[in-house]
């Protein structure tokens, strides 16, 4: 249960590739990346600041896949994101999920993306014509998090 934060890029293929590595009982692996878009809100996004807080965020994605394991039959999920100065194009997040059946693999990785986003312990503050804003959380990302409390 592969768990890191990091300023620099990531390669999907390879850690994707490394996720998997050996095991013959992996039929399907899921995987999400997050982009930086250029704009948001309505607003130009020249750049965002990715700032979390060290310890607690490790602790609080292993725990997010923690309960996607016991929630479906997965073998593995990785976690990649980055922290730090971010520009429009750059990756942000990687998570991807292996298992031996398509459904379990997209769903625990969806279920882990929704709480990455409501959950662990991150903040953005974007850069925009206007100044600097800090971006607050999106109530579709709540709604999308409640879908998952009522299939408990």
């Amino acid at each position: 249960m592969p768990v890191r934060i990091q300023t620099e890029d990531f390669e999907a293929g390879r850690e994707i590739a490394n996720l998997r590595r050996d095991n013959a009982a992996v039929g399907a692996i899921a995987s999400f990346i997050g982009v930086v878009r250029d704009l948001n809100d309505g607003a130009k996004v020249a750049g965002m600041t990715l700032e979390h807080y060290p310890g607690m965020t490790e602790k609080s994605i292993a725990g997010i896949i923690e309960q996607a394991k016991e929630r479906w039959n997965i073998h593995d999920a990785l976690v990649v994101h980055r922290v730090g100065e971010l520009k429009p194009l750059d990756q942000i997040v990687l998570v991807a999920v292996t298992g031996a059946h398509r459904g379990e693999a997209f769903s625990a990785c969806e279920f882990i993306m929704d709480y990455l986003k409501t959950h662990a312990p991150f903040w953005k503050k974007e850069q925009t014509p206007g100044g600097s804003r800090w971006v607050e959380a999106r109530e579709s990302d709540d709604v999308a998090v409640q879908r998952w409390q009522s299939k408990a």
